[in-house]
């Protein structure tokens, strides 16, 4: 998870860890284990632990990559793996939210699609090896529904499982329209249907 304490001298966002045997009980936080990490996505592979997060400061802002044998000592990979390249982006890539299936490490991302920072969109992107990513060219794959009220501006913070029928099932956020009086308003889902899953016409 990560955090952050806000405010004159506050730090940073930065990633901890805590550990349950069961899901329900929860033990303390540790302290920070990586600095300048937001919202983390974490796999274990072959390699070890894999992360991938946004890196906050300066804009725009990046998504960076560590591992670790362990899950608590991080070593970052040189240069960022996802960076802003796309017309449909600006300012921040945040919130990845990676799989890996059959080989392949899947992301999704949010950034802003407009210069006024008052909609976020979500963006896809595939990887053979989890630093090299290839953006998909009709990005961005979730946007904001106007016709929703609930999801007219914000959608973002996006988590994603792939189902045993082989589609892959979206959680995500949002915010209703300007001015917003909430952080996010709904917790909303959607279904992306895979080559062998049936389309149940959800969002």
């Amino acid at each position: 998870f990560s955090s952050a304490r806000f405010g004159v001298g506050g730090r940073p966002q930065a990633v901890g860890e805590m550990s349950s045997a069961d899901g329900v009980h929860w033990s303390n936080a540790s302290p920070s284990l990586l600095e300048k990490a937001y919202a983390p996505s974490v796999l274990k592979t072959p390699r070890g632990y894999e992360m991938w997060y946004t890196e906050p400061g300066k804009y725009p802002w990046r998504i960076r990559h560590a591992r670790s044998d362990d899950g608590k000592k991080w070593n970052v990979t040189d240069e960022p793996v996802l960076e802003i390249t796309q017309p449909w982006e600006h300012y921040v890539l945040v919130y990845p939210s990676v799989l890996k299936i059959d080989g392949v490490y899947l992301m999704w991302y949010a950034s802003y699609p407009h210069e006024d920072r008052e909609t976020t969109a979500i963006g896809f992107a595939v990887s053979l090896d989890g630093l090299k990513w290839h953006k998909h060219p009709q990005n961005p794959v979730l946007r904001p529904d106007p016709a929703r009220p609930w999801e007219s501006h914000y959608v973002s913070s996006q988590s994603v499982l792939r189902l045993p029928d082989g589609s892959f099932r979206m959680w995500y956020a949002s915010r209703k329209e300007p001015p917003f009086k909430n952080l996010y308003f709904a917790l909303n889902t959607a279904r992306w249907a895979g080559p062998t899953a049936k389309d149940d016409g959800s969002r």
